[in-house]
């Protein structure tokens, strides 16, 4: 822009510029400078002089840049310049040194400017105060840092909960990368654990500019359960619309898992406490009522007698072999532990059952690592829970695919057994229960529901664990993790 002078005079230069332009510059909703072509100031409005401090004697008559930060000046002389060739329009970001000494950081527009009387006045500077602006940046820009960086999982969304960002540890805790997440809803990971209800009552909750805070079940990008606690805040802005939501959470997958142990662990030991005494008042009543049924079988000569008392003493046994089950679990064993290939208990579990009715249609694959580590527990022990998991594989196959993978490997300090049928699979809400003694889901008669829960508890004396991962019509996969050690005891 050019700005010309409708006045003419002879006074003095600086009285001169004072009558032509002292009505603009006051005009002006920014401190405004008024430079000659060496750069010198030579008149300044008053928001000029609040600004910066310094009184008008002490601004006309100095360089501008004599007022700006060493970093500054530079930038400015070369823009400077510019706008004396006739390059108008150009504006430059400057800090400007205050008489107290504090910053003010502006964003400066030069244009060219003529009084129309003297052309040693050149150029006007109409700098813009951003302190605040870019105070409100450098907050952004920690703030996004420390989202960034944080260990913790951060998740934003738009207004229609498209997901717009994730930070690392998002990407990690999950599996996805950014550019699979970025434009999907959150529901990508969703275990479909939650029902409809429980996210109409999220949704309602921080449409209303709350905040919701809660615990969720999602599923990583391989499967696996992530549990997280989360906090999901919608992001106002300044007319207090709802731009977005920022969803921060706290993987505690972990936890849940050490407290599924701790209650499985606890549930353990009153279970036993229990079996015990079962054990003990049972088990000496039907000692007797057994031998009284052999005394009977031997003196008797009636063939129908003989037939009925032949299934007493089965179901007799039946029961024994129960009470037999709860003992083993309810009291410390002294079998020796000893160094144990676990390929090899794998292989001598299968010979067992390979051959049975119910395992004879069914195609057993091996993959086991070779040179796997041994680990010191009891052999007959650790082939008791592999047959177990072999003979529920095989009672949960149905159809034309029966197959059941076994695969080895190590897994840090662990040697890590799992066990894939192509079975029918496990309700989700039967997954808990299944350690649990008595629990089955196999017909009446067909199974006492102790093997598995025997099998859990000879696990956790090894100090390892048992962990299943199930889909109905998908099938299952039972991972056995046992610690690697190499030092024999007894157990």
């Amino acid at each position: 822009m050019v700005l010309e002078a409708k006045h003419k005079s002879k006074k003095p230069r600086m009285k001169q510029i004072a009558s032509s332009s002292i009505s603009w510059l006051e005009t002006v909703p920014n401190p405004c400078f008024l430079l000659d072509k060496n750069g010198v100031i030579v008149a300044s409005n008053r928001l000029a002089r609040m600004e910066t401090g310094f009184r008008e004697r002490e601004l006309e008559g100095s360089p501008v840049w004599s007022r700006l930060v060493e970093e500054s000046r530079d930038p400015f002389k070369t823009l400077f310049r510019q706008v004396k060739r006739g390059e108008d329009g150009h504006q430059v970001e400057v800090c400007f040194q205050r008489k107290d000494g504090t910053i003010l950081e502006t964003l400066a527009h030069l244009t060219s400017f003529n009084d129309g009387i003297h052309s040693g006045v050149t150029v006007a500077v109409v700098a813009q105060n951003i302190s605040l602006q870019k105070q409100k940046e450098l907050q952004f820009l920690q703030f996004s840092e420390v989202i960034h960086r944080t260990i913790n999982p951060i998740e934003i969304t738009d207004a229609s909960g498209k997901i717009v960002y994730v930070n690392p540890a998002f990407e990690k805790v999950s599996g996805y990368t950014k550019g699979e997440l970025i434009g999907k809803n959150p529901n990508t990971l969703s275990s479909g654990k939650h029902p409809k209800e429980f996210w109409q009552t999220v949704w309602k909750t921080i449409l209303s500019r709350k905040v919701w805070v809660g615990e969720i079940e999602n599923r990583r990008k391989n499967g696996e359960p992530l549990h997280t606690e989360l906090l999901i805040s919608p992001i106002i802005d300044a007319s207090g619309k709802i731009v977005g939501f920022l969803g921060a959470h706290r993987d505690i997958t972990e936890q849940k898992r050490l407290e599924g142990q701790l209650v499985q662990s606890q549930k353990m030991e009153s279970i036993g406490t229990l079996a015990a005494g079962i054990a003990h008042e049972v088990g000496n009543p039907l000692t007797s009522i057994s031998s009284l049924v052999q005394v009977i079988q031997r003196t008797t000569q009636d063939d129908f007698a003989k037939d009925k008392l032949k299934l007493v003493k089965n179901q007799i046994n039946r029961i024994a072999n129960t009470i037999r089950q709860l003992v083993d679990l309810s009291r410390p064993s002294n079998y020796e532990a000893r160094l144990t290939d676990i390929n090899k208990a794998v292989r001598d579990a299968l010979g067992i059952v390979q051959y049975g009715k119910k395992a004879r249609d069914i195609t057993f694959h091996l993959d086991l690592a070779s040179a796997l580590s041994k680990t010191v527990i009891v052999p007959d022990q650790i082939i008791q829970v592999f047959i177990n998991i072999f003979m529920n594989a095989a009672d949960a196959i149905e159809g034309k695919r029966k197959e059941v993978t076994v695969r080895t490997s190590t897994d840090g300090a662990l040697l890590k057994i799992e066990f894939t049928d192509s079975g029918k699979g496990i309700p989700a809400e039967y997954l808990p229960k299944i350690f649990d003694p008595f629990f089955t889901t196999k017909n009446p008669g067909e199974g006492t529901g102790l093997g598995l829960w025997v099998s859990y508890g000879i696990v956790k004396n090894f100090g390892g664990d048992i962990q299943v991962e199930s889909q109905p019509g998908k099938g299952s996969t039972f991972t056995v993790l046992l610690p690697i050690t190499d030092k024999e005891k007894r157990v």
